[in-house]
C-alpha cells in the first residue's frame, strides 16, 4: 500500500517539451524522480499515475479506496470541466488535494474555474513541481 497516489492528468507526459514558459523545462520523468526524492526524504512512499483518457482517471481513482491513504491530483485540463473525475473523488473516502505546476488564476479566463477543488481539501497552485512537494508537506495523510 503506498501512502500517496498522484495522479497527473492530460498534456503532463509533456512536461519540459510544451509552453515551457508556463510549465518549466523539467521533463515528466525529471519531475516524477523529484517527488519521489522528496517522499522518500518524508518517510512516504507514493505512486505516480498519468493518463491523457478521463475514463483510465477516474478507473485509477476508483481503485486507489483501500490501497492508498490519500491523493494528489492534477487533472490537468479536466479541471474545468472534468464532473465524472470530481464523482469519482467523492465516491471514495480519501482525502485529496488538487495541485497545478501554473497559477491558474492567472491565467486565461477558461482556466480560473475548478470543478474538481470544492471536493479536494484545498488547492495548491502556481509553484511548478514544488506544488506536489507542498501538498506531500501538508500532512494530508489520515492520522495512524
Amino acid at each position: 500500500m503506498s501512502d500517496v497516489l498522484i495522479i497527473n492528468g492530460p498534456n503532463l507526459n509533456l512536461l519540459g517539451k510544451r509552453e515551457k514558459e508556463i510549465y518549466g523545462s523539467l521533463s515528466y520523468e525529471e519531475m516524477e524522480t523529484l517527488i519521489q526524492k522528496e517522499a522518500k526524504k518524508m518517510n512516504l512512499s507514493v505512486s505516480i499515475f498519468q493518463s491523457n483518457h478521463e475514463g483510465e482517471i477516474i478507473d485509477r481513482i476508483q481503485k486507489a479506496a483501500g490501497s492508498v491513504k490519500a491523493i494528489i491530483i492534477n487533472p490537468g485540463a479536466y479541471t474545468h470541466y472534468g464532473i465524472s473525475i470530481r464523482d469519482a473523488l467523492t465516491s471514495i473516502n480519501l482525502p485529496a488535494v488538487e495541485v497545478h505546476l501554473s497559477n491558474i488564476f492567472a491565467r486565461e479566463h477558461f482556466r480560473q474555474n475548478s470543478v474538481t477543488a470544492g471536493v479536494c481539501r484545498g488547492m495548491i497552485s502556481g509553484f511548478g513541481v514544488e506544488s506536489y512537494i507542498l501538498a506531500l508537506q501538508i500532512g494530508i495523510l489520515p492520522a495512524h
